[in-house]
C-alpha cells in the first residue's frame, strides 16, 4: 500500500484567518468611538492632523481603486467590497466628504489616459499626483495593492505620535490595509 504524500501547506496565511482579523479590525473600530480615552501626552493637534491625513490617504486610495475598476471593469466584483471598506475608513477618520461611489471625471481621464495601453510607465504605485492605471489586470492589482502597502505603513509609522484613540483607529485601518494588500495580491486560481 502506498502513501500518497501530504499536501504543501498553503504559503502565507489563510483567507480566511485574514477576513477574521480584518472584521476584527473593524470591531475594534466601533469599540473606540468616545472621545475621552484618558490618554494623555499626545497633542490634541497631532491627532487632528494625523486624522485629516488619514481621511485624505482613504479617499485617494478610494479614487484609486474607483480607476482601476473603471479602467478594468472585470475587476469590479473583486474591488467593490475593498474600496467600499476603504470609503468606510475615510468616513472613520472623520472625512470632510466620502468619496463617491462614482468615478470623477478626473480620475477617468487619468484612468484612460496616454501610456495605459502598454502598463510601461514606471510608476510602482507610491506617488498620489499620478493615477495612470496599467493596461493588464496584474499590473492594475500590483498598482492597488502598491498603494494600499504605502497608507498602512504610513499609517503604523504615525502611532507613536498620537494618542491611545487615534492610534488603535490608525493600528485597525492600519491591519485592514494590510489584508487588502494580501487579498489583492493572491492568485486568482
Amino acid at each position: 500500500m502506498s502513501l500518497s504524500p501530504l499536501p504543501r501547506p498553503p504559503r502565507g496565511p489563510r483567507r480566511r484567518s485574514l477576513l477574521a482579523s480584518a472584521a476584527g479590525a473593524a470591531l475594534l473600530v466601533g469599540c473606540t468611538g468616545g472621545s475621552g480615552s484618558g490618554d494623555s501626552g499626545a497633542d490634541p493637534s497631532a491627532d487632528d492632523r494625523a486624522r485629516a491625513r488619514a481621511a485624505r490617504d482613504s479617499e485617494q486610495l478610494a479614487e484609486r481603486y474607483a480607476a482601476v475598476m473603471a479602467a478594468h471593469p472585470g475587476l469590479a466584483e473583486r474591488l467593490r467590497p475593498l474600496r467600499e471598506e476603504v470609503v468606510r475608513h475615510a468616513d472613520a477618520f472623520g472625512a470632510a466628504r466620502a468619496a463617491s461611489p462614482s468615478v470623477s471625471a478626473s480620475v477617468s481621464a487619468r484612468a484612460a489616459g496616454p501610456g495605459n495601453g502598454t502598463g510601461e510607465s514606471g510608476d510602482s504605485g507610491d506617488s498620489g499626483d499620478s493615477g495612470a492605471v496599467p493596461g493588464d489586470r496584474k499590473g492594475a492589482l500590483a498598482l492597488l495593492a502598491g498603494a494600499e502597502r504605502d497608507v498602512a505603513d504610513r499609517r503604523a509609522k504615525e502611532l507613536l505620535g498620537v494618542s491611545g484613540e487615534s492610534a488603535r483607529l490608525l493600528a485597525s485601518v492600519a491591519a485592514a490595509g494590510a489584508a487588502h494588500v494580501f487579498l489583492l495580491t493572491e492568485d486568482d486560481g
